[in-house]
């Protein structure tokens, strides 16, 4: 956006990682690996290692086959993704990512049963306005088993991913992997506060974004709102 016709001031990330990683004989020096998100020492591949696994059934899914086109291709607002991202001590934290602006909402749950999940889920998209209520798209997991509560709460229908195949909620994934900047792996996800939760989204929400045409979530979700009649 700043050197929109001088092409000599703009780098792509993946350069920025082959100089790093070349420096460094294929791994990162520790000075330089406490600045990285993912705390990696070698660069891997996104393709080496399958992701995801069985996870039981769940009673009267819809397939994210099912969704209507404006969920596809991201026409009006209100279509989220969701997942729980997973800390320390089987803590969790719900991650939710409105598709059109990339809008990032975390929840806190004391526990990633169905009815706690469904509980404090509900209470939460609740307070959203009816415009941004659409949709929810989740993965196969059984945290998300009482989904039809969660619909008569919110009148959201609730679609369910493939089978192993979490790339289905691009948006979702990609914001996880943002996330991990603020909740790592080895973190007790159970002593971050709602208030503390609502500041990284708002860190994350007012962070210029690329696929956004370098806008902000937040920017973007306001304009979509104000567009939508």
């Amino acid at each position: 956006m700043e050197y929109p016709n001088d092409e000599s001031l703009r780098v792509s990330h993946e350069t920025i990682y082959r100089s790093l990683f070349i420096q460094a004989r294929g791994a990162l020096k520790q000075e330089l690996v406490r600045h990285l998100r993912s705390k990696r020492r070698i660069r891997r591949s996104r393709h080496s290692s399958v992701h995801g696994h069985s996870r039981g059934q769940i009673v009267d899914a819809i397939s994210i086959r099912e969704r209507p086109a404006e969920v596809e291709d991201r026409a009006v607002p209100g279509h989220w993704e969701g997942d729980l991202l997973r800390g320390a001590g089987n803590s969790h934290v719900v991650t939710l990512v409105e598709r059109r602006s990339r809008f990032c909402m975390l929840v806190k749950t004391p526990a990633k049963d169905s009815s706690t999940l469904v509980a404090v889920l509900s209470q939460h998209v609740g307070q959203l306005p009816a415009e941004l209520r659409r949709s929810l798209t989740w993965d196969r997991g059984l945290e998300m088993a009482q989904h039809k509560t969660f619909t008569m709460a919110t009148d959201m229908q609730v679609y369910f991913c493939d089978p192993q195949s979490p790339w289905q909620r691009g948006s979702n994934e990609n914001t996880n992997g943002l996330l991990r900047q603020y909740l790592p792996k080895n973190a007790d996800l159970s002593r971050f506060s709602q208030s503390e939760l609502d500041e990284i989204a708002l860190r994350l929400n007012t962070r210029p974004r690329q696929t956004l045409g370098f806008r902000t979530p937040a920017d973007k979700l306001q304009a979509s709102v104000a567009s939508t009649p």
